[in-house]
């Protein structure tokens, strides 16, 4: 006996009516467990066409809420959602999109500490993620837990996708990376751009990695880098096989635990004396108490345009021109770094510190906190 209803039967006909799926792939849809770890420019076209095809469990990890700048792309999110967990926004449109998919939220950074428990749940992880750090994270604790791996990753106008998955034969992703670029050669999506529709793109053809390997048809990307360039509007392909000297899927593996992924890709977290923040609030204090730093925006001039903090003194010295620009601050004032999130800000932190700027402080989650904590 089917364990579709009379209503799932008639929601998923055209997928019945493909030899490929029929009644017996549709069941295994909505036996499968699939989880994506992230659920923005990716996340979004993943969920969506996973929950519209019937996948029984959807699993969410994001920490992130909904910014008026992610729905430039992230379509699963809406106007009335900014301000709101991404987890929460998801589960209401999936949810709405198709009530039989059950849809399980975690409003938590993916760390090594909890990547193991969590994806050992579930059958299949995509990586919607955005930052090598966690990419590094989704693959090892993949290969530690032998779960097929769909890879994906935008920037500007172009995209990959891959399968990595060493039980079912092929690489992992170290095996194509087996080191992480440095930080400052690669640029974030907010400095870099992106194409809105690119994630659409590379989302969706994730999303049909997804159903091809719990359906068990067609020849999917194992082994094989599929590349997406938008302008040109070509696609390429290029094979990739296991590295006989690959640090955790080799013969002699080096990598034998989840370990600290931002030290890992040379990422430096700025906490304590030597590297101190201030809070939105804590500079609005100083600054009506008459102490007034000079404040430094190191987004791009576009960014600027959109937001800024020039009622409380802020420059714009982007941090692709920050050593060019440097020569109009005195390395005897008190400085306080910013941007959108504080992942840039940072980021110059350091370049002000190596070059001999001794008080310089990055203003904690960047203009998006101080959106949400100082009055306007």
């Amino acid at each position: 006996m089917s364990t579709l209803g009379a209503n799932e039967l008639t929601r998923y006909d055209r997928h019945i009516t493909l030899p490929e799926v029929g009644v017996e792939g549709q069941e295994k849809l909505k036996a499968a467990k699939v989880l994506l770890i992230g659920s923005g420019g990716l996340g979004s076209p993943l969920g969506l066409y996973l929950a519209a095809a019937g996948v029984g469990t959807l699993g969410i990890v994001d920490f992130d809420r909904v910014d008026e700048s992610n729905l430039q792309r992230q379509i699963l999110h809406g106007t009335a959602d900014v301000g709101a967990l991404k987890t929460d926004s998801a589960r209401r449109r999936l949810g709405d999109l198709n009530p039989f998919v059950e849809v399980e939220t975690y409003n938590e950074r993916l760390t090594s500490k909890n990547a193991l428990d969590l994806i050992e749940k579930y059958d299949i992880v995509v990586d919607g993620t955005d930052n090598f750090p966690t990419r590094y994270l989704v693959n090892d604790a993949c290969v530690f837990l032998d779960k097929p791996n769909v890879y994906g990753s935008i920037y500007r106008f172009e995209g990959q996708v891959s399968l990595f998955h060493v039980k079912g034969g092929g690489p992992c992703y170290r095996c194509l990376y087996p080191e992480p670029p440095p930080p400052h050669l690669v640029p974030s999506c907010a400095e870099g751009g992106v194409l809105g529709i690119l994630p659409g793109v590379v989302g969706t053809l994730q999303a049909t990695e997804v159903v091809k390997y719990l359906l068990g048809v067609g020849q999917g990307l194992l082994g094989r880098l599929l590349l997406f360039d938008a302008l040109a509007m070509r696609f390429r392909e290029m094979k990739i096989g296991k590295a006989p000297d690959c640090s955790i899927c080799g013969p002699n593996p080096t990598v034998t635990e989840l370990v600290d992924y931002h030290q890992f890709c040379s990422i430096s977290v700025p906490t304590g004396p030597t590297h101190p923040e201030v809070t939105p609030v804590e500079f609005v204090r100083l600054w009506e108490h008459g102490e007034r730093p000079r404040l430094v925006d190191v987004r791009e001039p576009h960014e600027w345009g959109i937001a800024n903090l020039e009622a409380y003194g802020a420059a714009l010295m982007p941090l692709s021109q920050l050593k060019d620009t440097i020569r109009d601050l005195d390395r005897s004032d008190p400085i306080v770094v910013h941007c959108k999130t504080g992942g840039r800000s940072q980021k110059a932190q350091a370049v002000l510190l190596g070059m001999g700027f001794t008080n310089v402080r990055n203003l904690a989650g960047g203009l998006q906190r101080w959106r949400d904590d100082v009055p306007s």
